[in-house]
Parts: C-alpha cells; structure tokens; sequence
C-alpha cells in the first residue's frame, strides 16, 4: 500500500494552490482600483483563473472519488477535523467560482474565457442580487482563506512537530515514512 498521494492529486493539488493564491491575491487588489481598462483587464484574468478553478476542481473532486488517498494513522479526531477541512476545501472550490460567475451575470457583465468563449450567463441581469453575490463571493473567500491557513498549520505542525511524514506524502518528489 502507497502511503503518497498519486502524481495526479500531487499536481492537482499544487496547481490548484497556486492559482487560488493568484486569484485571491489579485481579487484583492484589483477592487480597490479605479475604474479603467487595466481594471477591466484584470477581472477578465481573475475570471479565467476562476473559471480554470472551478473546472480543475471538479476534475480533482471526481479524481478523489476514484482514487483513494493514502490511508494515515491519527487520532480519531484528527481524522474527523481533517476529513471535514477537506470535505469544506472541495466545497468552496466550487462554491467560490460559481459564485463569482453567478455575481457577474446579475451585475450584467458576461464571463469570457480566455477573451474568446462567451460563457452563458447563469442568471438574469439584477442590480440587488449582485450586490449580495457580491457580499457572498467575498465571504466564501475569507472562509477558504481561514480554512487555508487551517490546512497549512496543520501540515506544518505534523512536519515540524510531529515528524511523521504526512507533508511529504502531497510534496512533488518527496518520499513518505
């Protein structure tokens, strides 16, 4: 039995970190800009990253439900409070995008891929309900962060304290225990 994660969750979790990052981080700074073709520019690059988002996500979620992950020996609560972190992880992945792309219809700003493939509006132009997407987009958001910052300190804290391999077991070319 493997006690690492398959090359495939490895890349799908690192890409996925990487890009969430970028969206997060570029979601935070393109609000607070005036209103400009750069700042347009800019939602339509957050756009596709959520969109890419939300397609790897349910690519990782099927990946998941096909392939199991390396069993792990921890304290039954552990077990829990990781299985829901998880559980809440897979569910914004998809809740974040959506959505975003739910707040644009209703603002009346259709969702481009990649500047080429005009992607349906999901709901009907609503000045009210894009002011609460808005809110809601923006909440998931903070929610994942927190959730993100769970994750990572109790990766770390296995890494650094517990020294029982489970970081390595998700690190591209580590080597489980």
């Amino acid at each position: 039995m493997t006690t690492r994660y398959t090359p495939t969750a490895i890349v799908l979790h690192w890409l996925m970190a990487l890009l969430l990052t970028g969206a997060f981080v570029l979601g935070l700074y393109m609000s607070d800009l005036k209103l400009s073709p750069v700042k347009l520019q800019l939602y339509s690059y957050h756009k596709w990253i959520g969109i890419t988002l939300l397609a790897l996500a349910i690519f990782r979620v099927l990946w998941r439900l096909t392939h199991r992950p390396p069993e792990i020996h921890l304290p039954r609560w552990q077990q829990r409070a990781s299985s829901a972190v998880h559980g809440l992880l897979y569910v914004l992945f998809t809740a974040i995008p959506l959505s975003g792309w739910l707040m644009s219809s209703a603002k009346g700003f259709q969702t481009v891929l990649f500047g080429v493939l005009p992607l349906p509006d999901l709901v009907g132009k609503d000045k009210a309900l894009g002011v609460l997407l808005t809110s809601v987009h923006e909440s998931l958001n903070y929610l994942l962060l927190a959730l993100v910052l769970l994750h990572v300190a109790a990766a770390l804290k296995h890494q650094l304290i517990d020294r029982d391999g489970i970081l390595s077991r998700m690190l591209p070319g580590g080597v489980a225990k």
